[in-house]
């Protein structure tokens, strides 16, 4: 009898050593990095995800998977390469001047580098340019989700009078005589005109190409200990834990694909913009905009959907101080449309030693410039 307890305590206390070992917030940097670089993401330190998280389906971070094609537009090369090419034709603007690639530059990390984008007429829209980079992972498209489809998300610039103010129709007619691109159209198409739903497919289909190469962080979780420095693994770490970034910045390309508001509407302010409500018109959306990947978002500043932040040192200190929290005046008192900051976002009590191992961090999921050269128009 006494042998048996003997082992049932020793099975306990193993138990708790394992428990100790996924939770403890004070292992040593090595012991992290070990953990970490393992190759087994079943020996991670469990992340701290909010309950709310894991109701919704939480999935962690990781490295990237094959891009997945939809079943009515799948990948050819041929469609690809026609992609491209329309992609980077400014003839799909009423100016003929404004293409794809002015707001989704390769040497920009296929964003614009501009607080906001500007389109014919030197027009400025209200939101920032995120980059497509990965886009091919993601599962809801613009800041605000009004788009279902890559293939819809195409259509909007070349009709939005602020960017290539065109209509599609006539768009597609213009490139339909142009005789150079017949060629291009039967190896993608089999025929030497195409209808807009066409066109788009193209343009979508070399748009879910556009796949980022291994980071340091991808490197690393692979089982290579050395693509990380100790600054970086705390700042792994804390990402999955005290910085609470794992909340929403989940899933192998660091975006739960969903909206929230973190408090920067701006309501009833200059810059005021109700984000998802403005597609919806549920007031639950509110201030809601969508989760952006973090991979590469050090190349990608200024950030939020407005691009107000200069910086990415800049975007870790409001999450720190635990962004806007805005509350009511006695006037407001029954404005249903009054934004309300997510329960997610909460003051982290990060030390600036810890904020510089979390910036660290994410400038690893960044892979340098990217090299595209701008494919010869068809005249």
């Amino acid at each position: 009898m006494k042998t048996k307890f003997i082992a049932i305590g020793v099975m306990v206390l193993s138990l708790i050593i394992v428990s100790y070992t996924k939770i403890n917030p004070t292992l040593s940097i090595a012991q992290l990095k070990r953990l970490y670089s393992s190759g087994d993401y079943q020996k991670w330190p469990k992340p701290e995800v909010d309950s709310l998280v894991y109701a919704q389906g939480f999935e962690d971070i990781g490295t990237l998977g094959q891009p997945e094609f939809p079943e009515d537009n799948k990948y050819t090369e041929e469609k690809a390469a026609l992609g491209k090419i329309l992609f980077f034709d400014p003839r799909l603007s009423k100016s003929g001047q404004i293409s794809c690639a002015n707001c989704h530059d390769p040497e920009l990390n296929w964003g614009d580098a501009r607080r906001v984008s500007y389109g014919e007429g030197r027009l400025q829209g209200i939101r920032n340019s995120p980059s497509l980079m990965n886009i091919a992972y993601a599962k809801v498209f613009f800041w605000d989700g009004r788009a279902a489809t890559l293939e819809d998300q195409a259509s909007f610039p070349i009709k939005d009078t602020k960017e290539m103010n065109f209509h599609i129709d006539l768009a597609t007619k213009r490139l339909n005589k142009i005789k150079g691109y017949r060629t291009h159209f039967q190896k993608a198409f089999g025929k030497e005109k195409l209808t807009q739903t066409e066109i788009l497919k193209a343009i979508a289909t070399f748009e879910r190409t556009l796949i980022s190469p291994k980071s340091r962080f991808d490197k690393f979780v692979a089982g290579d200990s050395t693509q990380l420095s100790n600054k970086e693994v705390e700042g792994l770490h804390l990402f999955r834990t005290k910085a609470r970034c794992i909340n929403c910045h989940n899933t192998a390309n660091f975006s739960d694909n969903k909206f929230h508001n973190i408090g920067l509407t701006y309501y009833g302010r200059e810059y005021e913009d109700l984000g998802r409500y403005n597609v919806t018109g549920k007031k639950e959306n509110v201030g809601e905009f969508k989760t952006q990947s973090l991979r590469g978002v050090a190349q990608n500043a200024p950030y939020m959907h407005n691009g107000l932040f200069p910086n990415l040192r800049g975007v870790l200190n409001m999450y720190n101080a635990g962004m806007p929290q805005p509350k009511r005046k006695e006037s407001q008192a029954n404005d249903t449309l009054f934004p309300t900051t997510s329960r997610l976002i909460q003051k982290l009590k990060l030390n600036q030693s810890e904020v510089d191992a979390l910036e660290a961090f994410i400038s690893s999921l960044s892979t340098g410039a990217y090299k595209m050269r701008p494919p010869e128009l068809p005249q």
